[in-house]
């Protein structure tokens, strides 16, 4: 079925839309107390991954702590450049995973989406990851239904577009201030999300 399903999506690959969308940078660097620096991926990796567009920075809040947020946009990934799962790259960076589910995180008026929260550790670090799809109006955690809308919007709607959102933050104050770090600029981050990441 996975054959077949890519065998479709490269099939009608040549009438796909390309969409306009508004550069990663120009997300802001103040969300609520929170202040952003930008941490630039080295080009060799950038390429690796075959994002479009991108943004890395690390988000600092004066008594609460850090957390590190990465965007990757793909403006299509019909030709083999595809969105890498965290759940395969932080293992090749020698993190191993401990937790792995879902959580919910009310966004905008009793709006919620579902998201990864993951936990992993490397040496006597340990930190909480946040992370989902956003891509053509849709919000989705699982990679399997990401897969599946990518195909289902390939054929229906002539796009492939779709970005991967990942926060990490330490544990080392322990797993609920974490958390709650990851939930509260969640809500912070979501709406601006909306306005950059084309429906």
């Amino acid at each position: 079925m996975l054959i077949a399903a890519f065998a479709m999506l490269h099939g009608v690959g040549r009438g796909e839309i390309v969409v306009p969308h508004t550069p990663l940078r120009e997300l802001p660097y103040a969300l609520g107390s929170w202040t952003g620096t930008d941490q630039p991926v080295e080009e060799q990796i950038v390429r690796a991954v075959g994002v479009d567009d991108y943004v890395n920075r690390v988000y600092l809040r004066p008594q609460v702590g850090f957390l590190q947020l990465y965007i990757g946009y793909y403006s299509s990934q019909r030709t083999g450049d595809t969105i890498h799962s965290p759940k395969n790259c932080l293992p090749g960076s020698g993190w191993d995973p401990l937790q792995a589910g879902y959580t919910k995180v009310s966004v905008s008026e009793g709006r919620e989406i579902e998201v990864n929260a993951y936990v992993i550790q490397r040496g006597l670090d340990k930190q909480m990851v946040f992370y989902w799809y956003q891509s053509r109006g849709r919000v989705i955690a699982s990679e399997y239904s990401g897969k599946f809308w990518m195909v289902a919007d390939a054929i229906s709607r002539h796009r492939t577009d779709g970005a991967l959102v990942r926060l990490v933050t330490p544990m080392n104050d322990g797993e609920v201030p974490a958390r709650e770090r990851l939930v509260s600029f969640t809500q912070l981050l979501f709406p601006h999300l909306e306005s950059i990441i084309p429906n």
